[in-house]
């Protein structure tokens, strides 16, 4: 009689998890061009996005570039979305963390919708961002996000997205 596998150390299924979501942040060309970066504590994650002149649309305020914000924001809830999904693939052992590279990766959901509110100029420093996701069935996900600096009671933008989830073993929609 075999006795039980032991379970992996605690920084071993940290490093696992860190890498796969490194591989699922570096797959996507346009999150490396604007520099975001994610942290993670659990399955919690926030969004970094730290300040770059290039990110600046209004050199005469300066404010961070609407279409950087909306972007931001964006990327924010559909990699949170796709991590809620790595992540309980992960823990049920359907998908491997140390198979994940930025090259093989499970198909990221699409963008139905996305609905930005600017509720005031992003200062010319770092951002922070964090999405809910609200539901998440097998075809259909809708998530919130906002995006802050200085002040989480404080967010200079906001956003509501519906995605199309991308199907198990098939084809998307």
């Amino acid at each position: 009689m075999s006795s039980p596998a032991r379970p992996d150390p605690v920084q071993v299924v940290k490093q696992r998890r860190d890498g796969a979501l490194s591989a699922l942040v570096d797959g996507v060309p346009y999150i490396r061009f604007l520099g975001i970066r994610f942290e993670r504590l659990g399955d919690e994650l926030t969004a970094i996005l730290p300040y770059a002149d290039m990110l600046i649309g209004n050199p005469h305020l300066p404010a961070i570039h609407g279409g950087v914000t909306a972007a931001f924001l964006e990327v924010t809830a559909i990699i949170q979305l796709s991590w809620v999904h790595l992540w309980d693939d992960m823990e049920a052992g359907r998908i491997d963390p140390a198979s994940l590279d930025p090259t093989h990766l499970p198909r990221m959901p699409k963008t139905i919708d996305f609905t930005v509110d600017y509720l005031r100029s992003g200062l010319p420093r770092d951002a922070y961002a964090r999405a809910r996701v609200n539901r998440a069935g097998r075809r259909y996900a809708s998530v919130q996000v906002e995006a802050w600096q200085d002040n989480r009671d404080r967010p200079f933008g906001q956003a509501v997205g519906h995605f199309l989830m991308p199907q198990r073993g098939g084809r998307d929609g």
